[in-house]
């Protein structure tokens, strides 16, 4: 159901659409209340437009990355509770008075209370405006107070020691997040994860301390499983082998066999074979034999093995040189107590802060002097939210109202010295500069689609290789013509912001430019054609003339060859038969066709001279005048038909929009859109050109133009004559 208005609204007829006025700050007051159909735009995309892309994400609420009509209404009704007057939104300023925000609502004490925190911060107490360049600058905002309502802390937000030894510790284990002053630092969820790992892990090690049989090694526990892990499989290996040999002794020779492997190596320096003696057994395979560690070991494994008997082998077997198979596994379960209690780890995330450490964090326990130190800061988080709430409102101030004149109206499209936001630059090409040029993020939609616009379109691939950018833009040319306008040229494009990008046209949508290029559309095309035409003719006949050259070079070159041939075989010449005689009764039916064609062509050409001729002086202009519009009349006429329908509605479509309304490109409007060369008025030209071809005297040129136009003249009394006695 359409809601009722009270207000009076006020609407302009602006390319062919009934569109209204956004003047006043109650037209902003009731936005809300004007029917949705009589908006130009129902959506539109945040990104690729000429507006801060930051305030289209703050109005951009559900952050789906379009804006819709409930979403700017909403932005307004804010924006205008926010301010004393809401024409002050119509400035498009980005600073805002603090006069100028409305304090009768709790809210609004809250804004200009932080507005002018922001500035105490930012030492600019006395300023009675804030700008966007203060509100942006968040890290220089809260850089100078303890807590900004983030919910994190940081060292500089206590004065204990303590208190920053524990912050420092939770972010060089846990993590730290980045508190709004810029700065590292801990929430409540680090420091009761902090808290949790440091217990448990204090409670995993008094485990270790309670059972002695857990450190069987001492201290060098961890080295020596590290050790033991190392040479673990190249010992079961060997007792495996020595098993082998027992229940086969045959099997020996097989299970030792290194002469081969030896040989292949031998010629080699062995000193670059370590990785492949490595593979060899660890030491001799004999039928129960024990493992001799200090004699008769591998030379890639001696230093590990020697490490083994030292730091292992001594302290459970004290003074043994060797070590049977049982003697092994009861190494291997001095480990079994160790790996069982290092796989029931806890409070990992600590343990590089030292079991000492931990302990002495535990011991003070500052944590909850840390969680009453975030409660603090969260207690501000409204005031800090406020500070937010302030770059909203000046970004409002200054981008809002050019969004209404986008969205709600097309104001700034058909303003004569404003631009659209959709309107990414100026292009600068054959003499001309296009204003209508669109970015494109998706060719191949955006071409399926612009081609219902009616327009001309190029499109272009453009680069910036000082800022490493590229992009795509659509470009719409509405004035000139289009002769020297093809797939490959190249132009300079210029961004909103000045920067110069190189642009290269890929793509080509034809449609009419402008009626008098339709004028001189089908004289060109028969000029094209003829030019066409010509080209196939003269290169035909280049191809024959070639070829016969060729091919008498060929014949006399074959004719010296054969000289040789024909000093030794005698073989006489046939003789060339006779040509035969001109027979001049196969060609009466052609010449025959050709009068009778001459003489219709004649016919028509003496009909037309003698009507024309029939003439009174002055309807002759006219004749000649009709008979150009009968040719270019049509074209034109067809010209103006899509002339008067461009539309640009198709092209922004394509590029994520929701179009409501017409949005035409008539002739007028067009010729404002893309702008011909002109010379500087009062521009001084010297047109003696030192280059330009030596030119005929003028007394010539008139002898000329009079003999031709005797030789006109005569002809045209000639044909009459005959008509007129009927001889032709």
């Amino acid at each position: 159901m359409e809601s009722q208005s009270s207000h009076v609204w006020k609407f302009s007829r602006v390319g062919g659409v009934n569109r209204v006025n956004i003047e006043t700050g109650q037209d902003l007051l009731h936005l809300h209340e004007l029917d949705q159909k009589l908006w130009t735009v129902l959506s539109c995309p945040v990104q690729g437009l000429e507006i801060d892309e930051a305030t289209l994400r703050l109005i951009d609420t559900d952050g789906d990355g379009r804006i819709r009509v409930p979403e700017v209404i909403a932005a307004v009704q804010w924006a205008c509770s926010m301010l004393v007057n809401p024409s002050v939104l119509l400035q498009q300023s980005s600073t805002v008075q603090l006069a100028d925000i409305q304090t009768n609502t709790e809210q609004g004490a809250h804004m200009l209370a932080s507005a002018k925190q922001i500035l105490q911060n930012l030492e600019k107490s006395q300023s009675q405006s804030i700008s966007i360049d203060d509100t942006a600058d968040t890290i220089a905002i809260f850089a100078k107070t303890k807590f900004n309502g983030d919910g994190i802390i940081t060292i500089d937000s206590t004065d204990s020691e303590d208190c920053k030894k524990t912050i420092e510790a939770c972010m060089n284990t846990i993590g730290a997040v980045t508190d709004r002053s810029g700065n590292p630092g801990v929430n409540q969820e680090i420091i009761e994860q902090f808290y949790t790992d440091c217990a448990a892990f204090s409670d995993w090690y008094a485990i270790a301390e309670a059972n002695p049989d857990i450190f069987p090694f001492g201290n060098s526990t961890q080295a020596a499983l590290e050790l033991y892990t190392a040479i673990k499989s190249k010992i079961d290996d060997y007792f495996l082998r020595c098993r082998l040999a027992a229940f086969d002794p045959e099997s020996v020779h097989v299970l030792h066999a290194l002469t081969a492997r030896l040989e292949a190596i031998s010629p080699k320096d062995i000193t670059t074979c370590i990785d492949e003696i490595a593979t060899y057994p660890l030491s001799k395979i004999e039928a129960h034999k024990s493992l001799h560690i200090t004699q008769g070991i591998n030379p890639a494994w001696e230093q590990k093995m020697n490490t083994f008997h030292k730091e292992i082998v001594q302290v459970v077997f004290p003074k043994k040189q060797s070590i049977s198979e049982d003697e092994w596994k009861t190494i291997q379960s001095k480990f079994d107590a160790y790996i069982a209690w290092q796989a029931q780890k806890a409070g990992a995330s600590v343990e590089s802060l030292g079991l000492e450490m931990v302990r002495s964090i535990l011991a003070k326990n500052v944590k909850q002097e840390l969680l009453d130190l975030v409660a603090q800061d969260k207690a501000l988080e409204t005031e800090a939210n406020n500070i937010f709430l302030v770059d909203k409102l000046v970004r409002y101030s200054r981008d809002l109202y050019s969004l209404l004149k986008n969205f709600v109206t097309f104001y700034d499209f058909y303003a004569p010295e404003s631009k659209a936001i959709f309107q990414t630059g100026r292009l600068y090409i054959d003499q001309r500069s296009c204003d209508l040029c669109i970015s494109v993020s998706d060719m191949a939609k955006h071409a399926a689609m612009a081609g219902q616009s009616g327009m001309f379109l190029m499109y272009c691939d453009c680069v910036s290789k000082s800022r490493d950018k590229k992009m795509s833009i659509v470009v719409g040319v509405t004035n000139g013509d289009i002769d020297n306008i093809m797939v490959g040229r190249n132009a300079i494009f210029y961004d909103r912001n000045g920067n110069d990008w190189d642009a290269t046209i890929t793509k080509i949508i034809e449609n009419p430019i402008s009626i008098r290029q339709a004028f001189f559309s089908p004289y060109r095309k028969v000029a094209r054609f003829i030019e066409t035409q010509a080209n196939k003719f003269a290169s035909s006949k280049e191809n024959q003339v070639t070829g016969e050259a060729t091919a008498k070079i060929e014949k006399s070159t074959a004719a010296a060859e054969s000289k040789d041939v024909t000093a030794v075989s005698q073989v006489p010449e046939q003789p060339k038969p006779a040509p035969q005689p001109f027979d001049i009764g196969k060609f009466v039916g052609i010449f025959a066709a050709i009068g009778m064609a001459i003489g219709a062509i004649g016919t028509v050409l003496a009909s037309f001279i003698s009507g024309f001729l029939g003439l009174t002086w002055w309807k002759m202009p006219l004749a000649f005048l009709g008979i150009m519009l009968v040719i270019s009349g049509p074209s034109m006429f067809i010209a103006w038909l899509k002339l008067r329908k461009r539309n640009l509605a198709p092209i922004l479509d394509a590029n994520g929009w929701a179009i409501n309304a017409r949005v035409l490109i008539n002739i007028t409007f067009g010729n404002t859109l893309t702008h011909i060369v002109k010379l500087p008025k009062n521009a001084k030209v010297d047109l003696k050109d030192p280059f330009a071809a030596q030119t005929t005297p003028l007394w010539l040129k008139i002898l000329y133009v009079a003999c031709v136009c005797g030789v006109i003249i005569a002809l045209l009394w000639y044909f009459g004559y005959l008509v007129k006695w009927g001889l032709l």
